[in-house]
């Protein structure tokens, strides 16, 4: 099979294409057929050996994927030829990849592989910050930082689902426009002062959720625009820089900062990512959930999407097309 391996972390270009032999079937596991794979975060750090999982060089990278079932274990659930997406933290930029049970889900209907390959880190960590961190209810107020990239869209979408207002901070007119088509009811350009636009947009009173996979500014600012007993979402540090937060600023304005590491809490709550496929699945049928594709690249060109992540030149998610078969 075909497949991108790393022989050194020293960053997406050493991603090296290469022809090996596809995974065996293995009880507990889905062999599936790429169609698609996800390009995230995860993915640049483990180039670098940055991320916390450090395999030894070579490896194959590849967080996620959506393809087809081409071998399923008796009593799985799953069968031959079922068109399914999974998280597999590696292996994912190849032909064929292995893949544990417990992470493997049927595509909703009507998402195609693209949309499927980016789906379960986005969606997955919105829906778990959102719903059980952020404790988000219908008829509040939602603030997005970087609602244009992939887990910013999935934030707007799932924010949709559960019934809120949301209020999306982007970047640029460009980045308003896949804001704006991924459902956010109003959009706030992060040049401008956007902490006064949310207090006039919610008649002073403030938002009730921040969700910032950003950081830096725009984390230290998000404490002034929040509402009593806001919620501040802690997702990652896109911006490059871990801010410190104003301990004054949380006191009196009685808010709460939330940390969000979906993937750290899986092992505290192992029904967790069934549950949530079917909460997603159910804002999907209702059509809350679609899933913008950003830009589709040919599993060549991987270093160059990579690149394009750490650039934040991320338009929605950003996939790799390996097969059309």
């Amino acid at each position: 099979m075909r497949a991108l391996v790393l022989n050194r972390t020293d960053g997406p270009e050493a991603l090296e294409p290469a022809e090996m032999a596809a995974p065996e079937p293995q009880e507990g596991n889905l062999l599936i057929e790429v169609r698609a794979a996800g390009v995230s975060f995860p993915d640049l750090l483990l180039t670098r050996g940055e991320y916390q999982l450090k395999p030894e060089p070579p490896f194959v990278p590849g967080v996620e994927s959506a393809g087809v079932v081409s071998w399923a274990p008796e009593g799985s659930g799953f069968s031959v030829g079922d068109r399914v997406m999974a998280m597999t933290m590696l292996g994912a930029f190849a032909e064929v990849v292995s893949a544990a049970l417990p992470m493997c889900f049927p595509i909703p209907a009507g998402l195609n592989f693209e949309q499927a390959a980016g789906f379960i880190m986005n969606y997955h960590t919105a829906h778990f910050a959102l719903a059980r961190r952020g404790r988000l209810a219908a008829g509040e107020t939602l603030l997005v930082h970087g609602a244009a990239g992939g887990v910013g869209t999935a934030a707007v979408q799932v924010g949709k689902g559960l019934g809120a207002r949301v209020l999306a901070v982007v970047s640029s007119e460009e980045k308003a426009a896949i804001a704006s088509e991924a459902g956010a009811d109003e959009l706030l350009q992060s040049g401008e002062d956007w902490v006064a636009a949310a207090k006039e947009l919610t008649d002073g009173r403030g938002v009730d959720v921040v969700f910032d996979p950003v950081g830096g500014e725009r984390l230290e600012s998000s404490p002034r625009c929040m509402a009593p007993e806001g919620r501040l979402l802690v997702i990652g540090f896109a911006e490059g820089s871990i801010p410190s937060l104003a301990a004054n600023r949380i006191l009196l304005r009685n808010i709460d900062v939330v940390g969000v590491n979906w993937g750290g809490f899986l092992p505290n709550d192992p029904a967790l990512p069934a549950a949530t496929h079917e909460a997603l699945s159910a804002m999907a049928e209702a059509g809350h959930v679609n899933p913008v594709v950003g830009r589709s690249y040919p599993l060549e060109q991987a270093a160059e999407a990579l690149a394009d992540l750490d650039g934040r030149r991320a338009r929605g998610k950003l996939v790799l097309s390996i097969s059309s078969d």
